[in-house]
């Protein structure tokens, strides 16, 4: 049996979670809560989890912070993401932070029990959707063969920060906010930076910029 805690603070989207889980021979629902802190109370309490479902944004405590404090206090816990964010850094934050899996909120019902059952085996899950969705664009990435070499091409201080900023996944405008500067000025920084490097487009440019060490 997986005993599990739900964290969700959308009342009709918990109460969904946990009629579908009941239907499952394999699954206990132990506990729900809205927040972060309310599942580490009902930890400290003493329901016991295998696992717990969380959404990624919540009120006075997240989806991120909930799982860095569970694998520090619950080891043997497993934390599985369960949001409507689709970015890549959500995602990529979620895992660093130690999640064990990052489903969509789209998910269907035998996708997600998949999931739980799947983690419990110290695998790590991400939903297909995100699959199919990360897949297709790595396959607009080219080869790294066909990249210019860095030893061609340097990069002032301040392109360096920009060039950072977009392999991080951040737009335009969110670069600008950063940056204290325009969207327009941003969008004229990226295009000469994949003009610099030759790169075809912005996925190329990212990938320009990992294989040669300018970021990490």
């Amino acid at each position: 049996m997986i005993d599990i805690i739900l964290a969700e603070d959308h009342n009709i989207v918990r109460n969904g979670v946990i009629s579908l889980l009941e239907k499952e021979p394999d699954i206990h629902v132990a506990g729900s809560a809205t927040n972060g802190n309310e599942v580490l109370s009902l930890l400290e309490n003493g329901v016991h989890a295998d696992a717990i479902l969380a959404d990624m944004n919540m009120p006075h405590m997240g989806g991120i912070e909930l799982v860095e404090n569970v694998k520090k206090l619950y080891p043997q816990c497993k934390v599985i993401i369960l949001s409507a964010l689709d970015n890549e850094k959500d995602v990529i934050k979620a895992f660093q932070a130690g999640a064990s899996g990052y489903l969509l909120k789209s998910v269907n019902p035998a996708e997600l029990v998949f999931a739980i059952k799947h983690t419990q085996l110290n695998n790590l899950y991400i939903c297909s959707d995100l699959s199919s969705k990360f897949l297709k664009r790595l396959l607009t990435i080219p080869d790294p063969s066909v990249l210019p070499k860095l030893r061609d091409v340097e990069f002032s201080a301040k392109e360096v920060e920009v060039l950072g900023l977009i392999t991080e996944g951040y737009t335009n405008q969110e670069i600008a906010d950063k940056l204290f500067t325009s969207k327009r000025t941003v969008e004229s920084q990226r295009q000469a930076l994949i003009d610099k490097t030759a790169s075809r487009n912005t996925a190329a440019l990212v990938r320009f910029a990992i294989i040669n060490g300018i970021v990490s």
